[in-house]
Formats: structure tokens, C-alpha cells, sequence
């Protein structure tokens, strides 16, 4: 078992570069399915959900290539099989993309249900299957396996409105109706700058969609997508993590290889708890020297405060002056960390979708556990800013979104580390 160790109390200072964004990268990797000839993707994170989904596509008969760490080449013209029911299916969330994907490209497709993170909500399909069922296929759910096929091999082009905003029906959609015969258009769709990114690959590659970043998309089918070249826009959460770090701990960090415009639901809320942000072109500067003041969040769709960052602010929030309230708008429950928080001194009472939180003038360290990759994040925030030793278990959470998450925080003068005990700690932590 790995855990991280943490001796917390010092602010961070110095330089973060951000790497590519995971929610992108594992739309598009799936998305090379539908690409008959090769695609070289850059900028692609180095995390262990990555290396899953392409595990994933080469068992499905995709050739994948490394370049180097940070760029893969993907060929798809040999792909034949349809099925994708193996077990590393349940270990990503994301890996119901290839649902889209497939039955985009062959009108069939058997895929098991995905896995990912539990965070205590409900995280259905049902949408999904709205948008293949309105394209002409049928849909049916047997032992774990999502089986959906068209009668004559191509699906058909149509208007469907999402009943929710929900960023993985907006992807598999979008990837359905790529190759699909005529014209889609998609009502009430997600707006996140991975979705744009989703749609800026798939245009390079010889798609046609438009609106993408808008609540209506859409698209009109081609007969084939050729290969090219594509990089991925950095990470919106990995940035908005740090972000939250240097708030919790003080100090100065500049925030390299981001998008500005796409942190501003993040960098508003910050400045108004009293941390200092200056944007420049592809960096943002984040200090906080004086006491963090309260707030309220609430948690929404894309432009508005993303439900991933849910966790990370509830942790700053910890040590702020005052009460502040988080609403989580996105998800049934995602509060399960907050018991975590509250063993290293947090102040957090949570009823339904709401927590309500008393700022406290420390946290102290603890041994906690990571719940999912986001609350583990925040857990590491936590052990930074607390006074004391902090011990991190269940990191292969975090290890799933964040690259080299331990030596970029050590590079900001963070003491942290990594280190394997044997598995018998976990059992008897889970045991009491």
C-alpha cells in the first residue's frame, strides 16, 4: 500500500506547470476510435487513468505508440471488435466514452459498465442512452454490459434535448453522432472547456461540429475522419488544486501552462476569501499573505463553480474566518471526505447537498483516507496547511488526475512524501 506522509505548516512558493487535462484527455483517447488512420495526441497527462483507457483501446485493436511521456500516437484503421467487457472497464468512469465511440463508428457496441470513482451519488446513464435511442439505435442493459446495436451499421442523425446538463451524454453523444447519417443537434448540452477541446479534435481530424462551448451543439455527419495532429488544453482542476493549496498553506506560487479564462469561476470565489491572483497570458500568480475570509459556493455547471473543485475550496474554507456555506448543485451527495476533515480539526456540519462550515484558526494532522481522486486532493491540501504529521491513504485516488502530484508540491517547498508500507495497515485502519 502507498500512502503519502505529510509535516505541514509551510506556505508554498516558486513555479507549477499544469499538465494536460485529464477530463479531455480521456474524451479524446476514446474519440481516436473513430479515426481511420493515426492520431498523435500531446500534451497528455501522465495518470493512471490515462494509462487504463489505453490499455483499454490497444486490447480493443487500436495500435498505441508512446512518443515521448507526454505524446502518444493512436492507430485505429485495424480496429474490428466491438465488444469492450473486460475488467479494467470497471476501474474508470470515463471508459463509457467507447459506448459512443464504437457505436459511432460500427453501429454496435458492447461495453461493461463503467467503475471510477464513489463519491455517494448516483451517476447514471440514462441520458446517454436517451441520445443513442433518439439516433436509431437500441439500447439494453444485461449483467453489466451495455449492448447497443442499429439495424443496417450507421446511426442516424437527430435533435435530442438532455433533460439534465451532463457532460458525459454531451461527449457520447457528440462521438456517436460524428460519423452518424445527417445532422445532430444537441439541446441543453455541457458546456466545460473539455467538451470544446473534444470538438476542436475531432473538427482537425475532419469532423464537422459547431457550438461546441455553447448550450446547443451541433453536427452533421461525415463518412470518415483521417489523421492528424492534436494537443490538449491543460488542466482546468489540476490548476484550480493548486490554487486551493496555496491558499490553504500561504505563500506565492505561480501557476504555469493554463487558460485564464477558463480558471475565472475558480480565481472569483478565491479573491473573494483574500487570496491575490494576477493573469497573464498562459500563467496566473497566486498569493495569499493575510487571513482567508468566509464565503458560500455552490457547485454548477460549466461556467459556474465546477463540481471537481467541490472539496478543495471546502478544505480552505476550513480555516477561513466565519461561516461559510458549500451547496453541491452537481451530484446527489460528495460530502463522504468531510468526515476526514473533521478527525484533523474541521468545523463541517452536512445536511443533504449542503455543508455548512465554521472556520477554524488550525487543522492538525491526522491519518485520513482518501474517498476519491478530488476529496484525496483536498485531504493533501488539508496535511499541508495542518500543524502536525498528516498520513494520506488510499492515494491511488489521486494518482488517478494528478501527475507527479508529490514531486511538484516537494518543488514548491511542500514536505511531503510517498512511501509503501505493507497492506496490513490498511486492513487494520479499516477494521476499527
Amino acid at each position: 500500500m502507498t500512502k503519502y506522509v505529510i509535516n505541514g505548516g509551510r506556505p508554498l512558493t516558486g513555479t507549477v506547470t499544469i499538465s494536460g487535462a485529464k477530463n479531455a484527455a480521456v474524451a479524446i483517447i476514446p474519440a481516436a476510435l473513430l479515426v481511420d488512420g493515426v492520431c498523435r495526441i500531446e500534451n497528455i497527462p501522465e495518470i493512471s487513468d490515462v494509462t487504463m483507457l489505453l490499455n483499454i483501446v490497444e486490447q480493443i485493436g487500436a495500435e498505441v505508440r508512446v512518443v515521448n511521456r507526454h505524446t502518444i500516437d493512436i492507430d485505429s484503421s485495424r480496429v474490428q471488435t466491438t465488444d469492450a467487457t473486460f475488467s479494467l472497464m470497471r476501474r474508470i468512469r470515463a471508459s463509457y466514452y467507447l459506448i459512443g465511440a464504437l457505436l459511432g463508428r460500427f453501429g454496435r457496441a458492447n461495453v461493461a459498465m463503467p467503475g471510477g470513482c464513489n463519491f455517494g451519488g448516483v451517476r447514471p446513464i440514462d441520458q446517454h442512452i436517451k441520445g443513442f435511442t433518439a439516433m436509431g439505435a437500441t439500447v439494453n442493459v444485461q449483467n453489466g454490459i451495455v449492448m447497443a446495436h442499429t439495424p443496417n451499421g450507421r446511426v442516424k442523425g437527430a435533435t435530442i434535448y438532455l433533460d439534465v446538463v451532463s457532460v458525459g451524454a454531451t461527449v457520447n453523444i457528440m462521438l456517436t453522432a460524428t460519423l452518424a447519417e445527417g445532422r445532430t443537434v444537441i439541446e441543453n448540452a455541457a458546456r466545460e472547456p473539455h467538451i470544446v477541446d473534444l470538438a476542436n479534435f475531432l473538427n482537425s481530424m475532419g469532423a464537422d461540429i459547431r457550438g461546441a462551448g455553447t448550450n446547443v451543439i451541433k453536427i452533421r455527419g461525415v463518412k470518415k475522419l483521417r489523421g492528424g495532429f492534436y494537443s490538449i488544453i491543460p488542466d482546468q482542476i489540476e490548476a484550480g488544486t493548486y490554487m486551493a493549496a496555496v491558499a490553504a498553506t500561504g505563500g506565492e506560487v505561480l501557476i504555469r501552462n493554463v487558460i485564464p479564462k477558463h480558471l475565472d469561476c475558480i480565481s472569483s470565489k478565491m479573491r473573494e476569501m483574500g487570496v491575490e491572483i494576477e493573469d497573464y497570458a498562459d500563467s496566473v500568480l497566486v498569493r495569499r499573505t493575510g487571513p482567508l475570509m468566509r464565503t458560500n459556493v455552490k457547485t454548477m455547471p460549466y461556467p459556474g463553480f465546477p463540481t471537481d473543485m467541490q472539496p478543495q475550496i471546502s478544505t480552505v474554507l476550513c480555516l477561513a474566518e466565519g461561516t461559510s456555506v458549500v451547496t453541491e448543485g452537481v451530484w446527489d451527495n460528495r460530502f463522504k471526505y468531510v468526515d476526514e476533515l473533521m478527525r484533523m480539526g474541521g468545523r463541517i456540519h452536512v445536511s443533504g447537498r449542503t455543508a455548512v462550515i465554521e472556520g477554524v484558526e488550525r487543522l492538525t494532522g491526522a491519518c485520513v483516507k482518501a474517498t476519491d481522486l478530488r476529496a484525496g486532493a483536498a485531504l493533501v491540501i488539508a496535511g499541508l496547511s495542518a500543524v502536525g504529521r498528516t498520513e494520506v491513504e488510499g492515494v491511488h485516488y489521486i494518482e488517478r488526475g494528478y501527475e507527479n502530484f508529490v514531486g511538484k508540491l516537494k518543488a514548491l517547498g511542500a514536505d511531503i512524501d510517498s512511501i509503501t508500507v505493507p497492506d496490513d495497515g490498511m486492513a487494520e485502519r479499516e477494521a476499527v
